[in-house]
């Protein structure tokens, strides 16, 4: 038997013990499971460094042209402070697993255009220039800025001069840009109304990635409220003629159990998942789902206290 074909065999089994051993609740033992997770390696640290504990929370991964990773942010000093998140980590490695660098902070909050916070960044390439979508805040969350800025060189970040992209509400925030055929389509959480309601995924799509449709529906919650939702980070991935939709966290931020998780649902329409499709569940906050250079599959997890950004192998 060959070496790599032992060594995924060892990690299969390890992710099944993983699976198995009680870190995970009932719930997820009733559920068909098409994936599973290994354990939760730390790749960055954005203590480092500094004379404080800071965070990392939603975040996202992009490889430029010359194979460089590039990772982006949300980053604060602990205790953590939502509204008061104002710049954008920045760090790049060679690999995925790293080593990553910090790099001076990507974007600061810029009130001149209406921002009062910085959330959640999600970048995608498309001709040559990359696009990152986020939240800027701005004073009415009923009303909340869903922003775009550019960049050639995922250094030099530039705002669209017309300003922000749409707003919605409650607190509209956590998009996630993905490409599905001919179009883009964006997700992103929100909630039934603008003032609250049900927690929900909403969608748009677009031809350009600068000028966007009316929202749809693509998930809602039996959950409802305004503040913290169970609808965040939502986040899509396409494999095997089926379309995957992790989002969270289930039991709020304080954790179900004792740890805080993300739960899976999968469709074969990339704009409709219902809550009696859930398939899995992950121990991890903010979950990125990332390939790296050798196509591996990875999930991340991050968030406050965490000291810092995880990457777990993802099998299918």
């Amino acid at each position: 038997m060959r070496r790599p074909l032992v060594l995924l065999l060892l990690l299969l089994a390890a992710a099944a013990r993983l699976a198995a051993s009680g870190i995970e609740d009932d719930e997820l033992r009733r559920l068909p499971q098409p994936f599973s997770a290994g354990p939760f390696v730390r790749v960055y640290d954005p203590s480092r460094g500094e004379s404080a504990a800071w965070y990392i929370n939603d975040h996202c991964f992009v490889r430029a042209a010359d194979g460089t990773w590039h990772l982006f942010g949300i980053t604060h000093p602990e205790p953590p402070v939502p509204q008061d998140e104002d710049q954008f980590a920045h760090a790049t490695a060679p690999s995925l697993l790293g080593p990553w660098t910090k790099q001076p902070f990507a974007l600061t909050v810029d009130a001149a255009y209406g921002e009062t916070h910085l959330w959640a960044p999600d970048v995608v390439e498309h001709g040559g220039l990359y696009y990152m979508f986020f939240n800027g805040g701005g004073a009415d969350p009923k009303r909340a800025q869903i922003e775009l800025a550019t960049s050639p060189d995922l250094q030099h970040w530039t705002r669209l001069p017309s300003g922000p992209l749409f707003r919605d509400g409650y607190q509209a925030r956590d998009p996630m840009v993905l490409r599905i055929g001919e179009r883009w389509v964006m997700y992103y959480s929100a909630t039934s109304a603008p003032s609250g309601g049900h927690f929900v995924v909403a969608a748009r799509t677009s031809d350009d990635l600068i000028h966007w449709s009316a929202r749809s529906i693509a998930f809602t919650s039996p959950a409802s409220g305004t503040w913290t939702s169970n609808t965040e980070s939502p986040f899509v991935v396409a494999h095997d003629g089926a379309y995957y939709l992790f989002i969270g966290p289930c039991g709020g931020y304080r954790g179900r159990n004792g740890y805080v998780c993300t739960d899976v649902y999968r469709s074969g329409d990339p704009l409709h998942f219902v809550p009696k499709a859930k398939v899995g569940r992950l121990r991890a906050h903010a979950a990125e789902v990332v390939r790296d250079e050798l196509g591996r599959w990875f999930v991340s997890r991050a968030g406050w206290g965490q000291g810092g950004v995880y990457l777990a192998p993802l099998f299918f």
